[in-house]
């Protein structure tokens, strides 16, 4: 069975208070792209995992693998499975790559024994992988907060089109949230960009993320990026999640194409997409 494990972007992204568990509560606008990977899974004799990039390992810390693992113990399968991941979506990106692969294992493997699962232990294994899979498994516009446990979704008045632009190197998530230092950080309204999407009304000076603070500190390239987009003419310019993808967001096709074109010789990695309703 196949899947397509979307990425995503942050909009916005507040964190805004560390709990007694060590998680961050935060709020976030996160919006599916028409990027992706490609999930497939097969019952086999035995586990056999591949990828057409070498650098991917099929480890406990690899989400597809987590997955089938929760997904075994949860249902008493004792199934053997052969994986492939076609890999297209940046690693230590901010774009949801790993977590969506996660999502998308689950999808298939409930898809796969016909199983009734109620979103309160989609939700529940989801989390178990990582915060952001509870969003890549239902891959909407979605409001989400908590620990990525609460997902509000929404319909986008207007289609955007999207300009990722990523440094050759990532950020780790750890080390971002390491040197977090919510006092200083961005705290955008995240309920006002909502409703601004929700509208069609402009979202100029709305977008904002806490993290893109702490994630300059560690890869220079996402401010030098951030300032040749906006001299370039780019509207509504933000670090996705915990980066290292800087992107551009607009309803103008055009200027984001121009922008594509402006780019997609640089030594970065440059991607045009548009963003999706479902």
């Amino acid at each position: 069975m196949k899947d397509r494990a979307y990425a995503k972007i942050n909009l916005s992204l507040d964190v805004f208070n560390i709990r007694e568990d060590g998680y961050h509560d935060l709020k976030s606008i996160m919006i599916p792209i028409n990027f992706y990977d490609e999930l497939i899974i097969d019952k086999n004799d035995k586990d056999v995992f591949d990828c057409n990039k070498n650098y991917i390992r099929f480890d406990d810390n690899n989400s597809v693998k987590k997955m089938i693992d929760i997904f075994r113990q949860e249902f008493n399968i004792n199934d053997c499975f052969k994986v492939y991941l076609n890999k297209c979506i940046p690693t230590r990106a901010g774009l949801g790559g790993g977590t969506s692969d996660g999502a998308s294992a689950l999808r298939i493997l409930k898809r796969m024994y016909k199983l009734d699962i109620n979103d309160e232990k989609i939700i529940e294994m989801c989390l178990k992988v990582g915060a952001d899979v509870p969003f890549n498994y239902y891959n909407v516009p979605s409001l989400v907060s908590g620990i990525g446990d609460k997902i509000e979704p929404f319909k986008l008045k207007k289609e955007y089109y999207v300009l990722l632009i990523k440094p050759k190197l990532g950020v780790s998530t750890k080390k971002a949230y390491e040197l977090l230092d919510m006092d200083t950080c961005d705290h955008p309204d995240i309920d006002k960009l909502k409703k601004a999407l929700e509208n069609g009304e402009s979202i100029n000076g709305l977008l904002g993320n806490s993290l893109e603070q702490a994630a300059t500190l560690l890869n220079k390239d996402i401010s030098k990026i951030k300032k040749e987009l906006v001299e370039s003419g780019a509207r509504n310019v933000l670090m996705s999640g915990s980066g290292s993808t800087v992107f551009c967001i607009d309803e103008d096709k055009q200027l984001i194409n121009n922008l594509y074109q402006r780019f997609k010789n640089s030594i970065y990695y440059v991607r045009f997409c548009k963003t999706l309703n479902s």
